[in-house]
């Protein structure tokens, strides 16, 4: 049933589909090992790996089978559902719909609505990046977010890249699928206002 249904893609688009689906995965394990990175910092800041290294050989292997264990548990747990989300994935960016048939060869629309689309994503991520440098990147130590910054451990870091991974994707998706419905929006907004 699930082949069926991601038969109804082009390749392109299953492809696309499973990237997406990969670079969530990878957001994932990111962010599940900042969070244990963190939670082990705020546990013990500093010495870790010499205490580590201070532990007789059993526990080192014990330490090592553990952590490597949770991650195959998060591959397999990812694995499990690659189908359902990289369809869930390709559901969401590549639903079809129809386009009436007055629409469909007519260039002065396909302009007007690819031209607005590209204006109104090109705001949004101005925005974004507008944003991006006055929180993080401000002039000197009057950022916001610049003292704290100066502040994280290697977990911190850690957390923080697999969130802005995540950070990426969503605006990606969201990118992508208001490119996709935005010029069906568009196109039933001027069927309305030609009648």
């Amino acid at each position: 049933m699930i082949e069926n249904k991601k038969s109804d893609y082009t390749p392109r688009q299953r492809a696309a589909g499973e990237l997406y689906y990969i670079f969530i995965v990878a957001a994932s394990i990111i962010t599940i090992g900042g969070i244990v990175w963190s939670i082990v910092d705020m546990w013990m800041p500093t010495g870790k790996l010499g205490a580590f290294l201070e532990l007789n050989l059993g526990y080192q292997i014990a330490i090592i089978a553990g952590f490597l264990a949770g991650l195959f548990f998060i591959l397999i747990f990812f694995f499990g559902l690659f189908r359902k989300g990289s369809i869930l994935v390709l559901k969401f960016l590549f639903k079809t719909r129809p386009i009436e048939e007055r629409f469909k060869n007519r260039w002065d629309v396909k302009i007007a609505a690819g031209g607005l689309l590209i204006s109104i994503i090109a705001v949004i991520v101005g925005l974004i990046y507008a944003l991006i440098n006055d929180l993080l990147l401000g002039p000197g130590s009057s950022a916001p977010f610049s003292n704290l910054l100066s502040t994280f451990t290697s977990g911190n870091w850690t957390l923080f890249i697999g969130i802005a991974l995540y950070a990426g994707i969503a605006i990606t998706l969201f990118m992508v699928y208001f490119w996709k419905n935005g010029y069906y929006l568009i196109l039933k907004i001027m069927g309305t206002l030609e009648k």
